[in-house]
This record gives C-alpha cells, sequence and structure tokens, in this order.
C-alpha cells in the first residue's frame, strides 16, 4: 500500500521560511497533480495552494505571494516553500496529490500531516 510522506514542518519565528515535502512512500509511484492544505485548530480545512500536472497552479488569498506550490518529477515530489510565515499561518499542513504507477492513474492519496508553528 502506498502512502505519502511529509517532512518539514516545525517551529519557526515570524517572517521565517518552511519547506513543506511530500513523496510516495513506495518507488515507482510519481505524482500527476497535487495540493496542499492546512488546517487550524478549531478551523476547517483550507486549501491552500493547487499545481495541476502540467505545472500551473493556484493558491488561497491569503498565501498568494508568499507560498510557492511545485513539484519535481525526477524526484517524484511536491514541495510548499513557505516565505514570511505569521501566526496566522500555524496549522497542520497536508498534501493531497493524484498518483501514477507505470502510467497508470492509481487514485488520490493524502499525506499524514505535519504540524508547522510560528511564534510571533
Amino acid at each position: 500500500q502506498v502512502q505519502l510522506v511529509e517532512s518539514g514542518g516545525g517551529l519557526v519565528q515570524a517572517g521565517e521560511s518552511l519547506m513543506l515535502s511530500c513523496a510516495p512512500s513506495r518507488s515507482g509511484f510519481s505524482i500527476n497533480a497535487g495540493n496542499w492544505y492546512r488546517q487550524a485548530p478549531g478551523k476547517q480545512r483550507e486549501l491552500v495552494a493547487t499545481i495541476t500536472r502540467g505545472g500551473a497552479t493556484t493558491y488561497a488569498d491569503s498565501v498568494k505571494g508568499r507560498f510557492t506550490i511545485s513539484k519535481d518529477n525526477s524526484k517524484n515530489t511536491l514541495y510548499l516553500l513557505m516565505n514570511s510565515l505569521e501566526a496566522e499561518d500555524t496549522a497542520v499542513y497536508s498534501c493531497n496529490a493524484d498518483l501514477v504507477l507505470l502510467g497508470k492513474p492509481m487514485g488520490n492519496y493524502w499525506g499524514q500531516g505535519t504540524q508547522v508553528t510560528v511564534s510571533s
């Protein structure tokens, strides 16, 4: 069974940066399109950023200009670069992606979530 494995969360000061990564747990699987979501305590899950198979990106208004979603097809990895972090960015961040194996779509998968805490 394949999973998405995330890394890169942590505790930072306001104004600092973090890079989140997300990759399939088994080799051979590649990421087609992907998303990053976040959920803060007491709030609904929010779609933060999306990248299509062709590389087109969209962002929530709250992170536009500060966050960058990207994917490295050679490493089969999805990234979220977060700059100028604010206390309001504190949340559990989860990746979500459509995976492909040997050219065949294998479905949509979620990562386990990684905590990002920004102190002001």
